[in-house]
């Protein structure tokens, strides 16, 4: 009221009335705003009306602000994304309660808006339905793995999860797949001969070919244009949906929507969209329904057994394919990528901890080819691993949640359809589990015998209805590239930089790599 008598007091006429009133209707509504909640929902900050908590964020990193938040409202607390209601769960006890005995209740997907405009084919040229006619069953849904909810969702998870498994996840063959891919990325890094390189693309190519393999049904070389624009560009992609410019569009659309990156955002979902019906023309020209080669013919011969069987309105439609062979590409890469690196990072930045791998390395296993099986032999470097993975945080809010019914949890109600975001940042980070939740100490994952140990709070593939499908193959990945790389090089920073110089700081992104840097791979041999 104080901003309504400076303006009252100065004059100006009817131009300073009318802001009087402005500003008076604007207090007015966040008042009211504030009042209609309530007494058992879950406090939080008192919002502005339109703006929500916007200004109090940290747009580059939002999950430390709401880490912030959570130690004043507690662990189940509610912010305001613009208009949009959000409520969130932060601490092990509250997300374990959450994602595992409410996972019913808290099992649905909440799809973000920037992804919602283009799966709905609002923003650039939709390339989504190019494949088929557009049916009215299919629009304006969120299809997928990630996104969807319901039938769709299951159906979809169900066939990604067969298929997976079907094309050697988890198995021999997925296993004789990364070993040989180790070796492609083993070339590529001797090819430096001891120079500093960025890791990103080297890494991000090795990764990607593995998950490429089960879904295209064959390997990419590291310098074939169309494998590298669709890994680099799904790279950036994947780092311009956690931009600030990103949260701006999905909270306020009106004013996010010129904005350069999310322009860029839309162009490369395209490129990535036409890119993707090039690769699925050629595999269903080669189609023979008896001998599938991968997870796209699996799709295309289930989805002509059931044409054929006069099934017409199933949830086998190419809109489904495109999103969930995308799905698939972003999160079989990026996030092994990216861990991989923090990996490759940290042993650079503590050579006392790489110094105990190389020699239980050179104990147990020699120069022979690392296996999955020799990890239970391999207590140390298994917590180096799990370690980088607790630290790094790749995905410090995995992805949205929405309720599926009102519920009742801890004492507060939330309303069916809620927006929930579940802050894994501060489960790997929770101080109550963890003996040095900030800091790189892979004693958290061994006892006092120096045998390995899990803890209930590691949860990088979150939990529940929702955790990640291709945790197995992630983890069979990790290790094996980590053995293989770590047997054959010592990392260490560029010339003229100390290991206290490396900057463990995470790019902003939707998920969290580590920052443009270099290192020095060399040969341990």
């Amino acid at each position: 009221m104080a901003i309504l008598d400076e303006l009252l007091q100065s004059g100006g006429g009817s131009a300073t009335l009318l802001a009087a009133a402005a500003v008076l209707l604007l207090v007015l509504l966040s008042s009211a705003l504030s009042r209609q909640e309530s007494a058992n929902e879950p406090p939080g900050p008192r919002p502005l009306p339109l703006l929500g908590n916007l200004l109090e964020l940290d747009l580059k990193r939002p999950y430390n602000t709401l880490v912030e938040m959570s130690k004043k409202y507690g662990s189940v607390f509610t912010v305001y994304l613009g208009s949009k209601k959000v409520v969130v769960l932060a601490g092990y006890k509250t997300v374990k309660e959450a994602l595992v005995n409410y996972a019913e209740e808290f099992g649905d997907r909440d799809i973000l808006r920037i992804v919602k405009q283009y799966n709905d084919g609002h923003g650039e040229p939709d390339q989504i339905h190019v494949l088929e006619k557009r049916r009215p069953d299919v629009c304006f849904q969120p299809r997928g793995v990630i996104w969807a909810n319901g039938d769709s969702w299951k159906e979809m998870r169900r066939f990604t999860l067969t298929n997976l498994r079907d094309f050697g996840m988890g198995k021999k063959a997925c296993e004789d797949k990364i070993v040989e891919e180790s070796q492609h990325l083993l070339e590529v890094i001797r090819n430096f001969k001891g120079e500093a390189f960025d890791t990103t693309q080297p890494i991000n190519y090795a990764v990607s070919n593995i998950i490429c393999s089960i879904v295209y049904g064959n390997r990419f070389d590291y310098d074939d244009p169309e494998f590298t624009n669709m890994v680099d560009g799904m790279n950036r992609k994947i780092q311009l949906a956690g931009s600030p410019s990103a949260m701006v569009y999905n909270m306020l659309p009106w004013l996010g929507r010129k904005l350069p990156e999310n322009k860029e955002f839309f162009r490369l979902t395209a490129d990535y969209g036409k890119k993707n019906l090039e690769i699925f023309s050629r595999l269903r020209e080669s189609l023979n329904p008896l001998l599938c080669r991968s997870l796209v013919d699996a799709f295309f011969a289930r989805k002509q057994h059931l044409e054929e069987s006069g099934i017409t309105n199933s949830h086998f439609h190419d809109q489904n394919l495109m999103w969930t062979v995308q799905n698939l590409f972003a999160a079989g890469t990026d996030t092994t990528a990216a861990t991989l690196r923090w990996s490759l990072l940290l042993m650079a930045k503590y050579p006392d901890i790489q110094d105990k791998v190389h020699e239980e390395l050179r104990r147990v296993i020699g120069d022979r080819q690392v296996r999955v099986e020799d990890r239970k032999n391999l207590p140390f470097t298994d917590a180096v691993i799990h370690e980088t993975q607790r630290l790094a945080n790749i995905a410090p809010m995995a992805i949205p949640h929405r309720t599926s019914r009102d519920v009742t949890f801890r004492g507060f109600r939330i309303k069916k359809d809620t927006t929930v975001y579940v802050l894994l940042t501060s489960v790997l980070h929770d101080e109550s589990e963890w003996e040095k939740p900030h800091s790189f100490h892979p004693d958290h994952f061994l006892d006092k015998d120096g045998k390995f140990v899990k803890s209930d709070a590691f949860v990088p593939f979150s939990a529940g209805r929702r955790v990640c499908p291709g945790e197995s193959l992630a983890r069979m990945e990790l290790f094996i590239f980590f053995v293989t790389l770590l047997q054959r090089f010592r990392l260490r920073p560029p010339p003229g930089v100390s290991e206290d110089g490396l900057d463990l700081t995470p790019r902003v992104g939707f998920t969290l790599s580590p920052a443009a840097h270099t290192l020095r791979a060399l040969d341990c041999m």
